[in-house]
Parts: C-alpha cells; structure tokens; sequence
C-alpha cells in the first residue's frame, strides 16, 4: 500500500487504522506483537497510533464490550449551537466512559453513549456535562440491542 499523500499518512498508519478494528491481538503485549505483524517495534506502532490521535484520526483505541456486560449504558443527545459545538464535544469526550460522539444534523445535533460502572455513576456523568456545557443532556436507554459493525475499512 502506497502512503497517501491527500491526508498525509503512511502505508504503516493506514495498516493500523485498518487492519486492527477486528483482529485487535488478545495477548500481553498487543502493540508488540501489531508491531511483529507489520514489521516494526512496539515503540513505532504507539508513535503512529499517538501521531494518528494527535492529528484526528483516531479518537480513542479500547475494546466495545456488549451492553450491561460491564455495568450500564446509554445513549445521550444534546441540542448545542452549531457555533458551540467544538467546545461541548471537548466536554462530552473529556469522560473516558464515552465510547461514540457524533454530530448529526437535527436538532438533537450531538450524539454520544456513556458506559459506566454503576447507574448512580451514569447519571454523574451526565450530570457533569450539562453542568460544564450549559445544555440539557437527554438520556435515551436502549430498549431493544441491536449488532452494528463499527468496523470498516478507511480508504
């Protein structure tokens, strides 16, 4: 694969970004051995992985777990001014327990899920971001699951 000179990325990065959202290795040393695969250290595999969150590309690495296997979760939607909409996202992914934040065109423009340990911890974090964003956060449980492959190949 050849680097991409439209977004700047290397084979090395478009191989992290796609080969790894399935096939992520279950073992001690995961980035050692992603490294083993593609032919470089365990050091170059957390530099590109820390070049592609720096510039945007990747917003977190962790694993999506099926919901309650690991305490609650919910969906949440904030109608925020498109002006504002930089700022509550900062906000919304300042908490390590949001796993997804979107914007979407509608009035609820700003989409995230928050999992947490307990019910009490969910209704915290909720709680925490209208109080610093200054806008009304609404919970939305799910009531019917639902599988969605988030996985998809980037090029």
């Amino acid at each position: 694969m050849k680097d991409d000179p439209h977004l700047g990325l290397s084979a090395i990065e478009w191989q992290l970004l796609n080969a790894f959202q399935h096939d992520f290795p279950l073992v001690a040393e995961p980035y050692k051995e992603i490294g083993r695969q593609l032919g470089i250290s365990e050091d170059e595999v957390l530099q590109q992985l820390q070049h592609l969150h720096e510039c945007g590309m990747v917003s977190r690495v962790g694993c999506v777990l099926r919901n309650g296997a690991l305490g609650v979760s919910t969906l949440a939607a904030m109608e925020v001014a498109p002006d504002d909409i930089d700022r509550v996202a900062d906000i919304v992914n300042s908490f390590s327990e949001v796993n997804h934040n979107y914007e979407r065109e509608n009035t609820l423009n700003l989409w995230f899920v928050v999992t947490a340990r307990s019910n009490e911890r969910l209704v915290e974090i909720l709680a925490e971001i209208e109080s610093k964003s200054g806008s009304p956060v609404l919970m939305l449980p799910m009531e019917a699951n639902f599988h969605i492959n988030l996985g998809f190949p980037i090029h």
